[in-house]
């Protein structure tokens, strides 16, 4: 079956790798615009383009899928477009001209957390056994029927983008099932059921952890914005992001909210338990290990 694909980040590569590995043929790639990155802003094509560069796929570069995109897909002539995380609309014209239509793998037990950023708020919102489902896309967010599904356990504490480069390779499985059932013609799909959730996109301040909370909650939180867009806390009315961190417990005799050295080790005391600092990167420095920073501080500062 001819496919096109659309996607940009690095946990899309495997889907795209598994497609071209298979008996289908992806005939063209969609994926956003070169992005300035680092310190320099050096235009840097996405993860996606370079690896159909390395498989000698076509590659058409948008960061909105108008007119030129629709062209472009016409002229392949595909079966069916799949997408994973491209980061735009899939709209008409476009939705409706290869012969299957489009299917969209999510990184969600869809109808929960339709949106942006499902993994990343399913972890805020403490949640450890997390899904992937491919639907076939619809006008409406996230809202096809569903063609198939799988979920995956993980620890507390285990950030969005450890949990999204496991389900991104496990989730190749979900896809190459969905892609050759409609190929057969042995799957049609189901509607979804059950209450709708929204994964909002996230911003820098959702990175800001709340330390009045209790020590699990702030530890998911922290998961939920790590590595994007970054957890961080305020020490002397600067932001300290806190790129390692884990569960311990608390420090008697020391308030919530202050950093000490214990054993070694940085710990952010809390309300009922504490955090070990295991690598932060204060305002303008580079990352360095939380203990040294807090060693550079006389072993000792208040974050809020």
């Amino acid at each position: 079956m001819r496919v096109v694909f659309a996607g940009t980040p690095e946990f899309a590569v495997p889907s795209l790798r598994a497609l071209a590995q298979s008996d289908h043929e992806v005939v063209g790639v969609i994926t956003r615009e070169d992005a300035p990155l680092g310190r320099k802003r050096i235009l840097t094509p996405s993860p996606v383009a370079l690896a159909a560069d390395e498989l000698g796929i076509p590659v058409f570069k948008a960061n909105k899928l108008g007119d030129e995109a629709t062209a472009w897909v016409r002229d392949l002539a595909p079966e069916l477009g799949v997408i994973v995380a491209y980061g735009g609309l899939v709209r008409e014209p476009l939705l409706s001209l290869p012969t299957l239509g489009w299917i969209n793998l999510h990184f969600s037990d869809l109808p929960r957390w339709r949106g942006a950023a499902p993994v990343q708020r399913a972890l805020q919102a403490g949640e450890q056994e997390l899904g992937v489902t491919v639907f076939r896309l619809v006008e409406a967010l996230d809202a096809g029927d569903v063609l198939t599904r799988d979920s995956q356990a993980f620890a507390p504490g285990t950030s969005a983008g450890e949990a999204l480069t496991a389900l991104s390779q496990s989730g190749t499985d979900a896809l190459l099932a969905a892609v050759d059932g409609l190929a057969d013609g042995s799957l049609v799909g189901e509607p979804q059921t059950g209450d709708a959730s929204y994964a909002h996109k996230l911003s820098r301040e959702d990175g800001r952890l709340d330390l009045s909370l209790p020590t699990q909650s702030v530890l998911a939180h922290w998961a939920g914005v790590t590595p994007e867009p970054g957890a961080f806390v305020q020490v002397d009315d600067q932001p300290l992001k806190v790129l390692e961190a884990s569960a311990v417990e608390q420090i008697t005799g020391v308030l919530p909210g202050a950093a000490t050295i214990q054993k070694g080790k940085a710990v952010l005391n809390l309300v009922d338990g504490a955090l070990e600092l295991t690598r932060v990167q204060p305002a303008g420095k580079a990352a360095m290990d939380g203990a040294a920073w807090l060693r550079g501080r006389g072993e000792e500062a208040v974050a809020r």
